[in-house]
Formats: C-alpha cells, structure tokens, sequence
C-alpha cells in the first residue's frame, strides 16, 4: 500500500506525515534526528493491512516547518497530540527511534493516557547530562553518523556518492533511495544539504542536555529494540530502561543503529509480535 502525504496545520508549525490508513488500531512511527517519515516505508507497509498508521517528520525535518527555535520535548510532544486530535485518536502505540526514544519516555511519563505502548528502537540520550558536555557537541555534530547527511555537498552526485557510504544507508536499495532524496535539496548558493536545520540539531540537542527521559517509573507496556550493532552495547547503557520501565520486553535483531533500513525483515517482524501482544 502507498502511503498518502498530508499536512497537519496548527497556530506554529506545519507537520508533514505520511498516513497508511487501511485499519482502525492507531500507530504512530517517529524518525530519528535528521531523518523522515519515509525511514518507516517498510514497517508501514509490512503493518498496513492491521493498523492505521501515521508517521511524520518531526518538527524542523522532512517537509514539516522549520522554526528557529522551540524544539523542546514539550513542543514536539504537543505536535504529536494535535496530531492524534485531528486524527480523533484517543491514544495510540508509538514506534520510536534514536533521539524520539528518550521522547516517548518523556511522553510516557508526562501523559501516559495518550500511549498504549511504546517501542523504543535503539534509543539515545536518555539521561540528563552535565552541562558541561555542551562543549563537547561540535565534535559530535562532525562524527555523528545521522549528522553527516547534512552537507553541505557541492552537488547532488557528491551528496549522493558520500550518502552511500553511511550506515544507514549500506547495501542502496531503492528505500533508502527514496529516504535520501525525501530528506535533501538544493541551496539557493547551489550547494545541497540535508532539510535538516541547523537550528533543529541546535534545539534538540539542548533539550537533550537539560532532560532527563526518567524521573519515575514507567509502567506503558515498552519493547527495547537493540540491534547487534547499534548503538547499545554495554549493561549502562541499558540498565536504565530494565529499571524504570516496569512492563518491559526486551529484544535483539540483526542490523545495525537503522535496523528497519538495513535488516528490515526481522525488525518488521519483531514489532508485530510485540504489537499483536498488546491487543
């Protein structure tokens, strides 16, 4: 099934989302930083014929507005509600990924009513971190693998030829084809460089500094997606989802930080499971 591109409109901002809407069980699917709706191509489709579906780009990604500034969890996540309204969905299972998985355990925490479960898929961030780590983000923004997507790139055969060479984007297929060109355009100096704003990495990366993703305990029923290659490793970096989501089930799939791009079929399958058990 082909998702359909509409657009949400509030007083703020404009938020792009791809819906499949072939069933009536809500789903939600949020990208990581730097990417879009179109990341979720595979689960989407593989999920269609039983739930209905919705995926946006996020605030300052993707085809949604860019505001320079406000990109606080608080406005993401009245995004994400403003969008459940239109959609007159009362709560809804949300898939997360990277950055938005310290988001949904904000949200879970915040307004648990409006959650039926959450998946967090290799989720980053989730401490509150010394302030001090700030002055180490612009060597972050040069070695992060999802940043180096923003450019600039003298031409769009250079974005291209450097694009495929990152993680996310191994073994090109014409997914991730289509994740790359949804996510790039041309400057008005001729250069191209991801949609992506600076202002977004900017003010996500600063409300990841000053948040914490668990102040109490969680008890949304959570699936912790780890791939054999992502980004969680070591029990630290574990140990504080095992302790503060009560209803937690734990996973591992092939694939490394964006298994849903490059081992999908697993991935696919181990979110239905999870999803199905929650009916």
């Amino acid at each position: 099934m082909i998702p359909v591109r509409k657009t949400l409109s509030t007083a703020d901002v404009e938020i792009s989302y791809l819906e499949w809407n072939q069933a009536e069980e809500p789903l939600l699917l949020l990208h990581g930083m730097a990417d879009n709706a179109l990341v979720w191509s595979s689960l989407g489709d593989y999920l269609a014929a039983d739930y209905h579906i919705v995926a946006p780009d996020m605030r300052g990604h993707g085809e949604s507005s860019k505001p320079e500034q406000d990109y606080s969890f608080e406005s993401a996540i009245a995004d994400l509600e403003a969008l459940m309204d239109k959609l007159g969905w009362t709560a809804a299972h949300v898939v997360s990924h990277s950055w938005t998985g310290k988001l949904a355990a904000i949200w879970a925490r915040r307004n648990p009513a409006r959650l039926n479960s959450i998946t967090l898929v290799d989720p980053i961030f989730i401490w509150k971190m010394p302030r001090f780590l700030k002055l180490t983000f612009p060597l972050l923004y040069s070695v992060l693998p999802f940043l180096k997507t923003m450019g600039p790139f003298a031409s769009y055969e250079e974005a291209e030829q450097k694009i495929k060479q990152l993680s996310q984007f191994q073994n090109w297929n014409s997914v991730q084809q289509q994740v790359f060109q949804a996510g790039i355009e041309q400057k008005p100096d001729g250069t191209w460089g991801s949609k992506f704003t600076i202002a977004a990495r900017d003010g996500i990366f600063d409300a990841v500094l000053e948040v914490p993703g668990f102040i109490t305990p969680v008890d949304i029923p959570a699936l912790f997606i780890q791939p054999d290659k992502g980004v969680n490793r070591q029990n630290w970096q574990i140990q504080p989802y095992k302790t503060n989501l009560i209803n937690l089930t734990f996973k591992k799939v092939p694939g490394n930080h964006w298994p849903f791009l490059t081992q999908p079929e697993e991935f696919n399958q181990t979110v239905a499971k999870f999803l199905a058990e929650q009916k």
